[in-house]
């Protein structure tokens, strides 16, 4: 699971793609990390934005595609300047597709 900046969704993707990872599950949401927000000005009014847009994207991949993965989305996700986003990685105990009833790294 990799939470990100909205416009870098797009690049992303792309190398996902070009390291073989075919599918990925995007979600729109909002959070705060060490940015905690910002101020905006909307018709002359100052106000605090304490949740700020991000892309959460989540794969399943096989074990051996991790650190690869991950070299991937963090080469096309940095900025470099705060709020970047992180990449949590999660066992997967198991997998089926619901279409053929594949199941473990044949459903991924």
């Amino acid at each position: 699971m990799a939470i990100i900046k909205p416009f870098k969704l797009e690049e992303v993707r792309d190398a996902l793609t070009a390291i073989g990872v075919h599918g990925l599950t995007v979600t729109e949401v909002k959070g705060y990390g060490r940015q905690k927000g910002h101020t905006e000005i909307y018709r002359g009014a100052e106000y605090a934005v304490s949740f700020l847009p991000k892309i959460k994207i989540e794969v399943a991949i096989a074990s051996n595609q991790v650190d690869k993965t991950i070299e991937a989305i963090t080469s096309a996700a940095k900025t470099g300047q705060i709020g970047d986003g992180k990449i949590f990685v999660i066992a997967l105990d198991h997998a089926v597709r619901i279409r053929t009833g594949e199941a473990d790294a044949a459903a991924l």
